[in-house]
C-alpha cells in the first residue's frame, strides 16, 4: 500500500497514544511490533520523539466494526531529551507506561519519574493510562506479574504484560487501551486530535506533531 493511499484510508475515530518509560524497556519495539509486525534485535534508542500511524478495526464489544486511526508517539527515555519531548504529551487520550520486567529500576521509575511527568505535561484530564510490563520472554525476571498488576491497580491504570520479541499480547495491549478510550465519553470530543468524527468520513487527515 502506498503512503498516499495509507494517508487517505477512511476512519471513524482518531486517537493519540503516548509511550513513556526508561530507555531500553522496549517502547520502540512495542511500537514497531504493533504497527508493522516486525522486531529488531538491535534497535537504536529513540532520539527525541518518533511516531507511527496505525489503522485497525475493533473486532469485539459495543464498538465492533469501528475503524480506528492511531498516532502513536514513542518518546526518548534518556533524561537529556525530556525537555524536547514534553510538548508531545499534549492531547494524548491514551498513555502507556512501559517497563522491563527484568530491570526493577525501570519499574520503580514509573512512579518516581514518568507518572509525575505525565501529571505535569498531560493536557487531557481523563486520558486512559496503561502499565505495560515488557520482555516477559527473558529468564531473569525482577518484577512479578502480581507486583505489576497491583501497582497498576493502585494508580488507576490498565495492566498487560507483553513481549515485543515473541509477539505476546502486544496487539491486546493497544486494543484494550483503545476500547477503554472509546468507553470514556469525555475523550470522544477532543477536537481535531481525536474523538468522534463527522458521519461523512474524511479522505485525508493531517497529523500535527504537537497536537
Amino acid at each position: 500500500m502506498s503512503g498516499q493511499n495509507f494517508a487517505q484510508e477512511p476512519f471513524d475515530a482518531l486517537f493519540k497514544i503516548l509511550l513513556v518509560g526508561d530507555s531500553g524497556v522496549g517502547k520502540s519495539s512495542l511500537l514497531t511490533r504493533f504497527t508493522a509486525d516486525q522486531f529488531e534485535d538491535n534497535a537504536v534508542p529513540t532520539i527525541g520523539v518518533d511516531f507511527k500511524l496505525k489503522f485497525f478495526t475493533i473486532k469485539e464489544g459495543p464498538s465492533a466494526g469501528k475503524r480506528i486511526k492511531l498516532t502513536i508517539w514513542d518518546t526518548a527515555g534518556q533524561e537529556r531529551f525530556r525537555t524536547l519531548t514534553s510538548s508531545y504529551y499534549r492531547g494524548a487520550q491514551g498513555i502507556i507506561y512501559a517497563y522491563d520486567v527484568s530491570r526493577r529500576e525501570t519499574f520503580e521509575s514509573l512512579s518516581s519519574v514518568w507518572m509525575p511527568e505525565v501529571d505535569l505535561y498531560s493536557t487531557v484530564e481523563d486520558a486512559v493510562k496503561m502499565v505495560v510490563g515488557n520482555k516477559v520472554d527473558v529468564e531473569n525476571r525482577e518484577v512479578t506479574k502480581d507486583e505489576g498488576r497491583e501497582f497498576a491497580k493502585q494508580h488507576g491504570c490498565l495492566f498487560v504484560e507483553t513481549s515485543a520479541k515473541r509477539n505476546i499480547a502486544v496487539q491486546q495491549a493497544f486494543e484494550e487501551l483503545v476500547q477503554k478510550i472509546l468507553e470514556t465519553p469525555s475523550l470522544l470530543d477532543q477536537g481535531p486530535t481525536g474523538g468522534k468524527l463527522p458521519t461523512a468520513r474524511p479522505q485525508q487527515q493531517s497529523v500535527s506533531c504537537c497536537s
